[in-house]
Parts: structure tokens; sequence; C-alpha cells
């Protein structure tokens, strides 16, 4: 005669193990991704003011390392993040040329800026001794 009986004795409750994620694989590839974004991308110098540029079907790229001058709505006038007054923009302009005189000078002027700033502007690059001052414009 068989025995139908089920043996109880090996259904014992199994101790379960918990799901873990390694979360060090993840962590090496959003590293790699970080560098390679800081690696591959490009920064641009602002004048560190915002300033609304006019628009220009003739505006071209310039590729030189250039003197960055905004002219802000309200008139003031900022070189290198730093606002500076008319009267001492020239020696700001000599200081940096003294360096490289090669340089060039970018006005970024707002388009609602007064023109009467703008070319008291480019008079004291003219006097400090930039040889071109351009006049930034977004192109159509």
């Amino acid at each position: 005669m068989e025995n139908n009986s089920v043996d109880f004795l090996d259904l014992k409750p199994r101790q379960r193990r918990e799901a873990t994620i390694d979360i060090g694989p993840l962590m090496d590839m959003v590293f790699i991704l970080l560098i390679f974004f800081v690696v591959t991308s490009t920064f641009t110098r602002e004048t560190g003011v915002e300033v609304s540029k006019p628009q220009a079907q003739t505006a071209n790229q310039l590729e030189k390392e250039n003197i960055l001058i905004a002219i802000t709505r309200d008139g003031t006038i900022h070189i290198d993040e730093r606002q500076v007054d008319l009267a001492g923009l020239s020696d700001v302009l000599k200081g940096i040329l003294a360096k490289n005189p090669e340089r060039e000078a970018v006005l970024i002027a707002d388009k609602d800026a007064m023109t009467g700033k703008l070319v008291s502007v480019i008079d004291a690059c003219t006097l400090a001794g930039v040889r071109k001052v351009s006049i930034a414009a977004l192109n159509k």
C-alpha cells in the first residue's frame, strides 16, 4: 500500500533575499556622460547684462577674441560683467590693450539704447587705441 500523505516537512518557509539594485555602474555612466558634455560643450563669453540686440541682414560671425562692451537700455556701460562709467571706459580699454593691442571691440548695444551713448562709447574706444570697433546684431 502506498502512502499518499504529504510530507509537510519539505514545505518550510524559505528565507527570501532582499532585491537590491547596484547603483555603482549607474553612477559611473552618469559621471562619464557629465565629463563628455563638459568637454564637448562650448562656452561663450558674455557681458553679464541682458541686452536686446537689433537685427541686421548683413550680420556675420567674428572669429577672434574681442573686447565685449555692453550698453543697456538704461545707458549703463559694462565690460567683463562689471559696470564702468564713460569717463573710466578709456582707461579700462587702455589696460586691456596693453596686454594685447590687436584686440578689437564689439559693442553690444540694446536696440532701445540712446544713439548718443553709442557714439560716445565708439569715440572712447577710438581714443583708447582700439583699431576696429564693431556693433553686434542678430542675423535675420
